[in-house]
């Protein structure tokens, strides 16, 4: 229950192009120097990775060097090894673990690419790990999903693929728990309402009056 115990792990999830690389980052900036020691972990699975090795040797994408089901294969096996190092982080460290991504994006990944097929091992193997203490999904539409990764001009997915993977995180059993965040303002708004769907999850006055999640938040420093 909120506010009962500790907060030790916060995971954001979402579709790409919503902004969970930059939110974990900056969430994770604005509480260690609000006080609370956290610490940006990402849970990538490698495909965008790949995705720029496949391009360079001349394949369109990851699936291209690997095929669909190989590609989903390396994916899981590295989003497992960055989440078992992210535990063993946590269990150890005396931080809070501001999570990019986690076991679900998996998950989500295996039924927008394969129909679902390879899920339930998927599961399995994640299993061994806990869930985080919060999980925020980052919510945006995926035509506005599309738009940013298009203008970010590293990689590329189809909007059918960001449709697909939107309706996926809303399938899941565990959709239920997530604290749904509006992602589709400006970084600033985003971060004020991710550290609002928070709040009650955190130790009374660990956050200074003057960082009120109810109005502006911005990064005092850019992360490590």
């Amino acid at each position: 229950m909120a506010g009962n115990r500790r907060l030790r792990t916060v995971a954001l999830v979402g579709i790409d192009g919503s902004g969970k690389t930059t939110q974990a980052n900056r969430v994770a900036v604005v509480l260690a120097d609000a006080g609370v020691p956290a610490r940006y972990r990402q849970n990538a699975g490698g495909r965008a990775w790949f995705g720029h090795f496949a391009r360079r040797v001349g394949r369109p994408d990851g699936p291209g060097l690997f095929g669909r089901r190989g590609m989903l294969l390396v994916e899981s096996v590295l989003r497992w090894l960055a989440i078992a190092r992210t535990s063993v982080r946590s269990a150890f460290g005396g931080d809070l673990a501001v999570m990019d991504r986690h076991a679900v994006c998996q998950y989500v990944s295996i039924r927008a690419h394969a129909g679902g097929r390879g899920e339930r091992f998927a599961r399995l193997a994640y299993g061994l790990f806990p869930a985080p203490d919060v999980t925020v999904l980052l919510a945006i539409d995926p035509r506005d999903a599309y738009a940013r990764i298009e203008a970010r001009g590293t990689d590329h997915e189809s909007l059918s693929y960001l449709t697909a993977a939107d309706a996926a995180y809303r399938s899941l059993p565990e959709a239920a728990g997530f604290l749904v965040v509006d992602a589709g303002g400006a970084p600033d708004e985003v971060t004020t309402a991710v550290l609002a769907a928070l709040r009650p999850w955190l130790p009374p006055l660990t956050l200074p009056p003057d960082l009120d999640p109810t109005g502006p938040v911005t990064p005092v420093r850019t992360p490590e």
